[in-house]
């Protein structure tokens, strides 16, 4: 019965709260997501197509959020309990669960958010067209099995933002949660108070990792050819730096802010909130 137990409070919970918490801040937050995207396109803010159709890309990111999500908190939670039962120091522990979970969650988020920003700053164009044309695109360039590697374009860059953003998030999270619940006494905290503390990591997290996030943009949004196809992380902010500042490095910095920051508060918010409900079924369930 304990071995039951752990896989439904390790692995079920998880999984049905990362989804449930994917889905929340992808839908809720998306307009937001929108303008950051278009504000970081080589483009331009209204070329991208400014405040119009900012709903553009919701299915594809829709679509996933939930696995993803899940992806990333079964890996997280399940690292947590192998290495919290080692002698390697909490924010370690959270830092490694983080990166493996960004690692294996980024194998679905990143074609979807090729596709989500591709539609995002492509004027009338369903996803549907815009998968087609990447596609044909990659495929006349580099043959089929390769085009459709080109879905993947921006995987390690993606990496190169979401690790040091979990490196910070997780365990300022973590810190958190603890800092308030031993402020009161080691109760317990509430899903709204994990949540606040969601979004303040986020945020911060936000913040920090901005540059790397315009970067991550940049590849997404390149055509077969461009040379942001081919440079590296260091070498095209390097460039970013050198042609647009300190503006280009951190364009697209006030929504990204205010829509981690919300969406940190929904996104962990939720997946407190979603844990809670599972946990305490499982324990009282309703006859």
């Amino acid at each position: 019965m304990e071995s039951r137990g752990d896989v439904f409070k390790d692995f079920i919970v998880p999984l049905l709260a990362g989804g449930l918490a994917g889905t929340a801040v992808d839908v809720t937050l998306f307009p937001l997501d929108t303008m950051k995207t278009r504000l970081q396109s080589s483009k331009g803010f209204w070329a991208s197509g400014g405040f119009r159709r900012i709903y553009a890309g919701i299915l594809p990111a829709a679509s996933a959020s939930a696995p993803s999500a899940a992806l990333f908190f079964c890996t997280y939670e399940l690292l947590k309990v192998v290495l919290g039962s080692s002698h390697v120091p909490s924010p370690w522990v959270h830092m490694l669960a983080a990166t493996a979970g960004e690692v294996s969650a980024c194998v679905v988020r990143v074609p979807c958010e090729v596709i989500k920003q591709r539609t995002q700053t492509s004027r009338g164009l369903r996803p549907s067209q815009v998968f087609k044309a990447a596609i044909e695109s990659e495929v006349s360039e580099v043959g089929l099995v390769r085009g459709f590697r080109g879905l993947y374009r921006g995987y390690l860059t993606t990496l190169s933002r979401e690790i040091p953003f979990s490196f910070i998030q997780f365990p300022l999270w973590e810190y958190l949660k603890v800092t308030w619940r031993d402020s009161q006494g080691g109760r317990p905290l509430e899903p709204w108070q994990g949540a606040v503390c969601g979004a303040l990591a986020g945020a911060v997290a936000a913040a920090m990792t901005t540059p790397l996030d315009v970067a991550k943009t940049r590849v997404m949004l390149a055509k077969t050819g461009d040379m942001e196809v081919k440079a590296s992380v260091a070498g095209l902010l390097v460039k970013i730096g050198r042609e647009e500042g300190l503006r280009g490095l951190f364009s697209g910095f006030v929504p990204r802010i205010c829509w981690i920051g919300l969406g940190g508060f929904v996104f962990l918010g939720a997946y407190e909130q979603g844990r809670h409900l599972l946990l305490t079924h499982h324990h009282h369930p309703t006859h």
